[in-house]
């Protein structure tokens, strides 16, 4: 029987280990999605103790505290920070299958070398030792990334945003890990939000002119991506329930737009064709630019609407939603491409129902100009777990070259979210050593360790330019 996350944790055979310390395990991070905030890695920020950096902003953990019986004051409420970690520990022993278990001791052995399990009969312990060491220098926010050996972290940011943190950052000659910004505009998509006409107001402030029309917006929106571009943006990112392709002229965007900051409620035809216009012209915008563009589908977000109405939204409460992805996807990309002004695109589902849609969508759009110019992202939220990232990587490998993908990402606000990576990483390793030793890929280790070392850094590194 197997000791519990030893060193060869979900390696189940030679070559899998193999693979994993030998090609895998020391290869640096390129994390090219996180919500890092950048004021945090500027200012290099030492926490006052584990449940800080651990708990706050957690709503994975939330969500398990309370199907766990945990009272709410425990996870966003009052409580001391103890009393949270304790109600925490209490709930750690009940995760048993959920990858919370394996995340929390993964995070606990790797950044406070502790392999005692967590529960209500070590959470004393543990507390105090993570966080005597969490108070230290040694445990500020730049070293846990190098702890990780992370050479890259890509934040996700508001085009409102000042980027005076990362611009900081940037003259700091101290700074070892490179931080970069990416564009996230979707506040400028989703016209049905009631604060959209106050995002608008607030972005003609900040570049200088009266938004009036939806030529203003776009011209706006391209004002704020030549910033972020001056600033080391290469990305940028979508959060949506699904991508808009419905047909539009440039007036119908503009009439929708007109109701919008003028207060009139637009049916949902309306919304929805200023959706597909804008979106398209942002497209076009990132290829211009020479970015790459992210798309992360499929989430039905604030399910539970007394939640949000006290905790606000990110708190926990966002399930998988089961949208039409295929049709709407290949039209938006198919627009783009046929005036040859599709950018290098990364698109990520939450349904695990849409792999295989995703897995063959790309190859509709990978034109041979360079390797994976269109990327079936990692397993993301609800899929960033063991059977999910599997399933992931078998429809890839089934349908496109899992060869050239680009690996994976922690998607996280936690700076000890890293061993993700490594999660990942044993997962891979995994599935390439089960197949040689099943006779099912040729026993040429030095090349499957390419490949491994390619998917796990190599591939992002040259995607992106880092």
């Amino acid at each position: 029987m197997k000791t519990f996350l030893d060193e060869d944790f979900l390696l189940q055979t030679k070559t899998a280990r193999t693979l994993y310390h030998e090609y895998a395990k020391d290869m640096p991070i390129i994390d090219y999605h996180n919500h890092l905030p950048p004021d945090q890695i500027l200012g290099d920020k030492v926490f006052g103790n584990i449940t800080q950096v651990w708990l706050y902003g957690d709503h994975y953990k939330w969500r398990a505290m309370r199907t766990n019986g945990i009272n709410e004051k425990f996870c966003t409420g009052d409580a001391t920070d103890y009393e949270k970690f304790e109600k925490w520990a209490e709930t750690v022993p009940y995760t048993l299958r959920n990858p919370l278990y394996h995340w929390t001791h993964l995070e606990l052995q790797r950044y406070f070398g502790i392999h005692e399990v967590l529960s209500p009969a070590t959470s004393q312990k543990i507390y105090d030792d993570c966080t005597a060491k969490i108070q230290s220098p040694e445990y500020s926010v730049r070293n846990l990334l190098g702890k990780m050996n992370v050479e890259v972290v890509c934040t996700t940011d508001d085009p409102l945003d000042t980027l005076e943190y990362h611009q900081a950052y940037h003259k700091d000659a101290s700074a070892k890990i490179k931080m970069l910004p990416a564009f996230r505009p979707d506040k400028f998509i989703l016209i049905e939000n009631p604060n959209f006409a106050t995002y608008v107001q607030k972005l003609g402030t900040i570049v200088n002119f009266e938004i009036n029309t939806y030529e203003d917006l776009l011209k706006a929106l391209r004002t704020r991506a030549d910033f972020f571009a001056s600033n080391g943006c290469q990305l940028c990112d979508h959060g949506l329930e699904q991508i808009y392709a419905a047909d539009f002229t440039p007036e119908q965007a503009n009439a929708a737009f007109q109701k919008a900051i003028s207060g009139k409620n637009l049916s949902s035809e309306e919304a929805l064709i200023f959706k597909s216009a804008i979106l398209h012209a942002l497209g076009v915008m990132y290829h211009e630019l020479g970015w790459t563009q992210q798309f992360h589908l499929g989430a039905l977000r604030n399910n539970n609407t007394r939640a949000l109405r006290v905790l606000g939204p990110d708190t926990g409460w966002d399930s998988i939603g089961d949208y039409s992805q295929a049709i709407a996807l290949s039209k938006f990309l198919g627009r783009l491409d046929e005036y040859n002004q599709l950018a290098k695109t990364i698109i990520y589902n939450l349904n695990p129902a849409d792999n295989e849609i995703i897995a063959t969508m790309i190859g509709n759009f990978n034109d041979g100009s360079i390797a994976g110019k269109v990327q079936f992202g990692s397993g993301w939220w609800f899929l960033d777990q063991k059977d999910g990232m599997e399933k992931q990587i078998n429809a890839l490998s089934n349908m496109g070259l899992l060869s050239r993908f680009i690996g994976m990402l922690t998607d996280s606000r936690s700076f000890l979210s890293f061993p993700r990576h490594e999660y990942f990483r044993r997962i891979l390793c995994n599935i390439l050593g089960n197949d040689i030793e099943n006779g099912e890929i040729p026993n040429d280790i030095k090349w499957t360790g390419q490949i491994v070392q390619n998917i796990c850094y190599n591939n992002a590194k040259d995607y992106f330019g880092f």
